[in-house]
């Protein structure tokens, strides 16, 4: 725990101007970022006495272990780099909103030849008009089949597309008058954009001129004796005002607008958004977040503007925001809706009328939201506690292991040896923080050495981060480990980094790889790997943290002092929790294995080639129709392919000719001269031809 006056700033150093300051804790990761109007006096309220600050903010400020600002010109630009920070730093303790699922939207894609209507989740696509989001992707289906009679847009994903167009016949959905078929030319392209604009426009909430367009077109072909017809216009207005009464009006004056409304106790509160366009609820979502500082319902009402609408523009935020309590000061934001939108935003609190029940129903669902959320959480809070103090108690450790990371190694009869680690914080996996490894250090199969030399590599990089960062001064261990383990984990291969460890500097704060010491280490194995781990940790010198393993067969846990293992309950949750940390573990590995194993079937001789890449190879096969021809091929042929150059093609030909098929095979029964590719099936082992002159012993030899 850090003494907050051990990092307070110095009397003058903090400028009396607006900007956003970040909290660190000691290994340099930001745990809060908040804004200011004045950075001298909300930063002064952080380092008065302890005993007078909220709890969770004595947590932050205690946590922490520096603090720095950034100015900015006004508090509108505050907001948008407070925004921008959470999002990248992800901080301990500040409001993150948890959504509790990934709502579906209605989405037109506009963007494409002939507009597609479905289904979609995730970040908005440029060019894609969104309708939603919808609790379930059920009611946008029901919705879709409904309008398809009156707007038959194309459903069908491009595959199915383009295999309609080839074979001249629509799908199931063009025989039927669901899809206008632009695949197999029953309507152009532009005649088919015409058909989604007005599926939008109806969406949109503009409903009477296609209702009134119908019911006229069923009119005159009555008066006309088309009954059929007729009959088939009736139903098509049925199904509009079916689809219609999915929504039904709640603000009679056609508004636009988004209600938000918060419920919350001392420890959570609960977010529930209605989407209103055209005086309709089109969408609904919720939001729950831990109260990990002490915030006002106007504080909390900011961050759920800035997760709405932090990276919406245009007519996505509506012109008017209808709130429970407005953020202090109020300007700013509104100030940055309009920036966001492009026009004028109301941002206001509902005193009566339709606007205010409404407002009253959506609070209603928040409080529910929140109650239904601590009923599922509690049960899984407190068995996640109880799990932590169980192994805590079980392995004698002086604390709960908030974080443990697990190392798991996995091999096919000792070829393509991997390892991984998982990270498990509090209990839950921290998949951010995986990392897997390729086992240099030696070849072949040796599961406790290639522990020992996964823990070095991880913890040496460890130990060198902590030196430059200034945090460990003492000398830093020899780079091998006394046994030839081999490179520290800069030489792993490109595929064996993160995709995240890549670029970082380790002064902005962002997640630095293996950077953050667990207190646990699990193995997956017994007392031999566990020793491995353990004596890995003591040759670097690092004592501070806890090693087990967990056998497999028995589910016994090993510490590396005990002749013994330890035995927890079948019914333990602790057990559970080391089972579900290990299980992950084998997972991440067997999956990495996998995928180098599959990769190493997949290679050929063109993979040698430096410089050589995906498209060119397959424009090589392409042109000659097998490796036997390319190879074959002078350098002024291989010239001929587009792309290859006179380098290009000597450096094919010179690798192709080392990686030259051995002397010709023969089948042994008949005598007969082998091609190359063809499988001997009359000896040796399956498709393996034997060559001539092979010794008589392998010859016939059963597989």
């Amino acid at each position: 725990m850090a003494d907050p006056s051990s990092y307070r700033p110095k009397p003058g150093q903090i400028p009396d101007s607006p900007g956003v300051y970040r909290f660190r804790d000691e290994h340099r990761r930001v745990i809060y970022v908040g804004k200011a109007k004045s950075l001298r006096q909300r930063l002064a309220n952080y380092f008065q006495d302890l005993a007078g600050l909220h709890p969770r903010t004595r947590s932050m400020v205690t946590t922490a272990a520096s603090v720095e600002w950034t100015v900015v010109s006004t508090e509108v630009e505050a907001l948008q780099l407070e925004y921008s920070w959470i999002k990248e730093y992800d901080p301990r303790f500040n409001v993150k909103y948890r959504d509790d699922k990934s709502y579906p939207y209605l989405a037109v894609t506009m963007n494409e030849e002939f507009p597609r209507v479905q289904v979609m989740r995730g970040h908005k696509k440029k060019g894609v008009r969104y309708f939603g989001p919808y609790a379930h992707a059920w009611a946008i289906r029901d919705t879709v089949d409904l309008l398809l009679r009156v707007f038959p847009v194309r459903t069908c994903s491009a595959g199915v597309f383009k295999n309609a167009a080839r074979t001249g016949r629509p799908c199931l959905l063009g025989y039927i008058g669901k899809c206008a078929a632009p695949c197999v030319g029953r309507v152009s392209a532009e005649d088919h954009r015409e058909l989604a604009d007005e599926f939008c426009d109806f969406m949109t909430g503009r409903t009477g001129t296609y209702l009134r367009r119908l019911e006229k077109q069923m009119t005159e072909a009555a008066e006309e004796m088309e009954y059929e017809r007729a009959a088939r216009l009736r139903d098509d207005i049925g199904a509009l005002k079916k689809a219609m009464e999915k929504n039904a009006v709640v603000l009679a004056d056609a508004t636009d607008a988004d209600l938000i409304a918060v419920a919350e106790d001392e420890l959570e509160a609960a977010v529930q958004i209605f989407h209103v366009r055209g005086g309709r609820v089109r969408g609904q979502r919720g939001w729950v977040t831990d109260k990990v500082e002490e915030i006002t319902t106007g504080a909390l009402v900011e961050h759920a503007l800035q997760q709405l609408y932090g990276e919406e523009t245009g007519d996505a935020v509506p012109k008017e925001v209808l709130v429970p309590a407005l953020p202090d000061p109020v300007e700013p934001v509104q100030e940055w809706l309009t920036g966001r939108r492009g026009s004028g935003v109301s941002l206001r609190i509902p005193q009566r009328g339709d606007k205010r029940a409404l407002m009253e129903t959506v609070e209603r669902n928040a409080q529910q939201a929140l109650v239904l959320h601590k009923t599922k959480r509690a049960s899984d809070l407190t068995t996640r506690s109880r799990a932590l103090e169980e192994i805590a108690d079980a392995l004698d450790l002086d604390s709960a292991p908030l974080r443990i990371e697990c190392y798991d190694i996995s091999h096919l009869q000792g070829d393509d040896v991997v390892a991984s680690m998982v990270v498990f914080e509090d209990g839950l996996a921290r998949k951010s923080e995986y990392r897997r490894f390729q086992i240099k250090g030696f070849e072949g199969q040796d599961d406790v050495r290639s522990m020992h030399e996964v823990i070095t590599r991880r913890f040496r990089r460890y130990l060198a981060e902590k030196e430059r960062t200034g945090e460990w001064t003492d000398e830093e261990p020899d780079g091998e480990t006394g046994d030839g383990t081999g490179p520290d984990l800069d030489d792993r291969d490109p595929e064996d980094r993160d995709p995240r460890d890549r670029g970082l500097k380790d002064e902005d704060g962002r997640p630095r790889r293996f950077a953050y010491p667990p207190q646990l280490v699990v193995v997956d194995g017994g007392k031999p790997q566990v020793a491995a781990a353990r004596r890995a940790l003591d040759e670097l010198g690092i004592d501070d943290i806890a090693v087990c393993g967990l056998a497999k067969r028995l589910e016994e846990v090993w510490l590396p002092q005990d002749d013994d293992p330890v035995v927890l309950p079948r019914s333990s949750e602790g057990l559970y929790l080391l089972q579900r940390v290990r299980d992950e573990a084998h997972r991440f590995a067997i999956t990495y294995q996998r995928s180098k194993r599959a990769k190493r079937f997949r290679a050929g001789p063109l993979d040698d080639v430096p410089g050589l890449g995906e498209t060119r190879k397959q424009a090589l096969i392409k042109h000659f129709g097998s490796v036997k021809k390319l190879r074959a091929a002078t350098i002024d042929q291989i010239r001929e392919v587009p792309g290859i150059g006179r380098k290009t093609a000597e450096t094919i030909a010179v690798a192709l000719a080392r990686a030259a098929p051995p002397a010709p095979a023969v089948n042994t029964a008949t005598g007969e001269i082998i091609e190359e590719g063809e499988p001997d099936t009359t000896a040796g082992s399956p498709g393996e031809p034997v060559p001539a002159g092979a010794p008589e012993e392998r010859r016939g030899q059963e597989p």
